[in-house]
């Protein structure tokens, strides 16, 4: 006798969807920005994977829109045309040769190939840059460092590093609205006209408050924030995060990243979320599963959906 009982795999995945279900409904309507970068970016199994998770959230109704990196690929460009690389704190000192050779990377190869990943996967998406109807309107970034001999500040010249000033989301809105999703490189056109290098971190904070978006994810090359015994921390405010810097068990690149969540969940973006963009499907899992894949971060007096 034929045994017509489904399949225990198939039946698994179909429970899988409805435990999504609730997450699906939640945030529909809803906007997530994702800021895609690290190594993710240079494996194409990776690349991949993200793709079909972002046409999958805009599926679902979700308006997803990508804010990505690249400084890897403009190192590596400089390189190629004999440009010295000088950083300070982390950030490149970018000369105006620098910073059009950044633009050139970032707006052209890289958000071009991300492109054209979405539309591989089935999705519809629109490669955008700052400089586009005047979305991201940029100031040069000021640093300062303090004379260990004199104690006195001084002003650390980035050249054409920026900062997001104002991000006008009218043309994301239309991008969004058309059905399709938006994949922005982190270039800022300053009032003078100049082209600024913006970090993707800060660039993508900016846009998930402007958006006032349910999520900012920042995916990155690390399983989130972890404990000094190595465990992942789930869930942090404000006041835990300066208390784990206080301490050491927050350091190095990871602060700016935690001071973008917090600047962004203190501007109206209901949470923050810094998950490892290595895992496969780490983001569905984070957004449609009770336990997460990542360190959520929200703010001190707010609920979170």
């Amino acid at each position: 006798m034929t045994d017509h009982a489904p399949d225990p795999a198939m039946l698994a995945k179909a429970e899988t969807l409805t435990d999504a279900l609730p997450y699906m409904q939640r945030y529909a309507g809803k906007t997530f920005v994702v800021k895609y970068g690290g190594h993710a970016m240079g494996d194409a199994r990776l690349a991949r994977n993200f793709a079909e998770d972002i046409v999958l959230l805009k599926a679902v109704g979700i308006n997803p829109v990508v804010v990505h990196g690249g400084g890897p690929q403009i190192g590596a460009m400089l390189e190629r045309v004999g440009v010295e690389s000088k950083f300070v704190d982390g950030l490149r000192v970018t000369t105006k040769e620098t910073a059009e050779i950044a633009e050139m990377v970032l707006s052209g190869a890289i958000n071009k190939e991300l492109v054209s990943w979405i539309e591989q996967a089935g999705g519809s998406a629109i490669g955008i840059s700052g400089k586009d109807g005047g979305f991201v309107k940029a100031t040069k970034l000021r640093r300062t460092e303090r004379d260990p001999d004199s104690n006195i500040e001084r002003i650390i010249d980035l050249g054409y590093v920026g900062e997001p000033k104002k991000v006008d989301r009218t043309v994301v809105d239309m991008i969004s609205a058309a059905g399709m999703i938006p994949v922005i490189a982190p270039i800022g056109v300053g009032e003078d006209g100049a082209t600024y290098n913006i970090n993707a971190d800060t660039m993508a904070g900016a846009v998930a408050s402007a958006l006032r978006a349910a999520r900012l994810f920042l995916l990155t090359d690390v399983p989130g924030v972890l404990d000094k015994q190595g465990e992942l921390l789930t869930d942090l405010d404000p006041t835990k995060i300066q208390a784990l810097v206080d301490e050491g068990t927050i350091s190095g690149g990871m602060i700016p990243k935690l001071e973008t969540c917090v600047k962004a969940v203190q501007e109206g973006v209901d949470a923050a979320v810094v998950l490892d963009g290595r895992i496969p499907h780490a983001m569905l899992l984070e957004i449609f599963t009770s336990k997460g894949a990542g360190t959520l971060v929200k703010d001190d007096f707010h609920s979170v959906e």
